[in-house]
């Protein structure tokens, strides 16, 4: 039985293990199963793959998209851009293990965005500092879109919440939220912006995916904002996690 999975803390309402899993029906993929592994510290995860030897790939999710690198013999060019790592894959080779870091949520963010807003933006807001909002920065790099990061803590390339002016939000035609916050149970919380410097000249991307409108999407849409939440990023990022898993080509 090959076995795949989801890593990280908490994971109660994870999308992954019923993606995966009706994928395998859908596409009769048979002698396959993925799991959830609940880790609260990024050094267990490589203690996945060693104790079961049937442990082939792993996705990796909040918190420890960027400090699982530590525990990783190689990463793809993607993953050391973005400087965090969302999908692992195991090579062994009799008792030698080598595990190699990939990131797909660059992929996954760039294939969901919609066509005219990669064409047309010029600056967007990145909610969030987390491996989530590495992934977002590499992407907008790639696309040469220039961003502001916007962190609740001070520190080297990002700004905090209370500095964002009024420029700076009406003017970053993309907004994306990278951060939990909204993310259920906690279904009620939004990023501290000022939602009223908002318009239809933004396009507000929620990563969150549970609840399907959050919040934070509930206030540009008051406003007239397109908005977008995380299931076409996350459905294409498993894709490709997938595609990962069964080459031995990338």
């Amino acid at each position: 039985m090959r076995h795949f999975g989801l890593a990280g803390f908490p994971l109660e309402h994870s999308f992954s293990p019923g993606y995966f899993n009706s994928k395998f029906k859908q596409k009769n993929i048979t002698g396959c199963k993925y799991e959830l592994y609940p880790v609260r510290e990024a050094g267990q995860i490589r203690h996945l793959f060693e104790t079961d030897p049937n442990l082939e790939g792993l996705n990796i999710t909040i918190p420890w998209k960027q400090e699982v690198i530590k525990y990783l013999d190689l990463l793809d060019d993607t993953a050391k851009e973005a400087g965090a790592v969302n999908v692992i894959r195991a090579r062994r080779s009799g008792a030698g293990l080598l595990l190699e870091g990939f990131n797909t949520d660059v992929y996954g963010f760039i294939v969901s965005l919609p066509d005219d807003i990669k064409e047309d933006t010029d600056r967007a807001l990145i909610l969030g500092s987390g491996g989530a909002s590495a992934a977002v920065a590499c992407a907008l790099r790639l696309l040469d879109i220039s961003y502001y990061v916007v962190s609740r803590h001070p520190a080297r390339d990002k700004i905090i919440y209370e500095e964002l002016t009024a420029e700076m939000i009406s003017g970053s035609k993309l907004i994306i939220n990278t951060t939990p916050v909204g993310m259920f149970p906690d279904t009620e919380a939004k990023p501290p912006l000022d939602y009223d410097l908002l318009s239809h000249n933004n396009f507000l991307y929620d990563l969150v995916y549970n609840p399907a409108v959050t919040k934070f999407m509930e206030e540009g849409v008051r406003r007239g904002c397109r908005v977008m939440n995380g299931q076409n990023m996350l459905e294409s990022q498993a894709d490709r996690a997938w595609d990962i898993w069964n080459s031995t080509d990338l």
